[in-house]
């Protein structure tokens, strides 16, 4: 039992917002009469909210440095304009818009980058001026009426689902359930090899039987998703398109030397630039990123709502942000993961579709999301000062 309860306070900022997504989700399973955990319910939590968790994982690393990107929305809108210009005026192929849209994107973002990182403009003036530049542009672009609408395979980014409906497996879609196996093995795989490496260079590693538990509750999540989203359709492209994201952008920030950079530019840049890290290239690329993910989400946005709207976007960094930091990550720079800020994402995704089924008003909503915020960095800021005492 005391293995249990220092694991916990040693890990606090990963657990604590874990434990909260598991709290609120079984909160609202009862209080709308079960309607939260029924499949076409959560297949609606996953289409609903992929925008925000997409957004979260570029937020993070902006985060990371110590700024947030205000930009983001508009560029959202501005990449869905275009693309409904390309594709519904001038007759271009799908996949040419696509291409067209994610270069865009990264010139958005490296306009933004060049600023912040070699003219020294703070972030928050430059993304502030990206977001009235873009939504102006994209009113402008679509002469403030919606254009649509766009092919289906397009659509299909946002709104499709793996094919094999037709197979089957004791009534469920075979495909939704085998990927559900096949993700469980490759995570207690993936968790088993990074403890056997802690082990063999004589880092600390938590007692086996609580790597179990969490093995064994990981498990039983994933399985559950997979065979909730094989009742209703299976699974649906975007959640493929965010796990290559989540596994991609993991992966870049724990285990690359240019991950190792951001973080490091986020807790000290003096001591990072005189270390030898060229902080104005990573500050320019985290920022070109973000660009190329905004303009990945207004694609993904476009597909869904099957047109372009001057409005789309909007609010969308505010959901970002509030996500990353709900999931852990530091105001100050250099703490937070990508699996934090998209655990932080679907509380807000929850707490959403929660209330609305509730049939909480909008204006009452907002309110309680905004509380929600708070408390989370309060907690966050209560755990450093309590860190720093001890």
């Amino acid at each position: 039992m005391n293995q249990l309860s220092n694991y916990f306070k040693n890990n606090m900022r990963q657990n604590g917002m874990v434990l909260a997504l598991i709290f609120i989700m079984l909160l609202f399973q009862s209080l709308t009469g079960g309607i939260l955990f029924r499949p076409m319910n959560i297949n609606n939590i996953v289409l609903q909210n992929a925008y925000v968790l997409i957004l979260a994982t570029g937020m993070l690393l902006c985060i990371l440095t110590g700024n947030i990107d205000l930009s983001v929305g508009s560029v959202v809108a501005f990449v869905g304009a275009i693309s409904a210009i390309m594709m519904v005026d001038w007759g271009l192929p799908v996949g040419m818009t696509i291409g067209f849209a994610l270069i865009i994107g990264i010139l958005v973002g490296a306009f933004h980058g060049y600023f912040i990182a070699y003219m020294r403009i703070p972030a928050f003036i430059v993304t502030l001026a990206g977001m009235l530049i873009w939504r102006g542009l994209t009113m402008v672009i679509l002469k403030g009426q919606t254009k649509s609408p766009f092919e289906k395979s397009f659509q299909s980014i946002a709104a499709g689902y793996l094919p094999g409906n037709n197979f089957e497996i004791f009534g469920l879609n075979a495909v939704a359930v085998i990927l559900g196996i096949v993700a469980s093995v490759i995570v207690v795989l993936m968790s088993l090899n990074r403890r056997s490496s802690k082990v063999k260079y004589g880092f600390d590693v938590v007692p086996f039987w609580i790597e179990f538990v969490k093995l064994a509750i990981m498990v039983v999540a994933i399985n559950l998703l997979s065979i909730s989203l094989a009742q209703y359709n299976g699974i649906p492209i975007v959640l493929i398109l965010l796990i290559f994201l989540v596994a991609v952008y993991s992966f870049i920030t724990q285990r690359t030397v240019f991950g190792r950079h951001v973080y490091a530019l986020g807790g000290n840049e003096k001591a990072a630039k005189l270390s030898g890290v060229k902080t104005k290239r990573v500050m320019f690329l985290v920022y070109t990123n973000m660009g190329l993910l905004s303009a990945l989400t207004g694609l993904v946005v476009a597909g869904r709502l099957n047109a372009a709207t001057p409005k789309a976007g909007n609010m969308f960094e505010l959901d970002a942000i509030a996500s990353c930091f709900i999931g852990g990550a530091s105001a100050s720079g250099g703490i937070g993961t990508i699996i934090g800020a998209i655990v932080g994402g679907l509380v807000m995704g929850v707490l959403n579709n929660g209330m609305s089924i509730m049939g909480v008003s909008v204006d009452w909503q907002q309110a309680i999301k905004g509380l929600v915020l708070l408390l989370a960095v309060f907690f966050d800021v209560l755990a450093k000062k309590k860190s720093q005492s001890n």
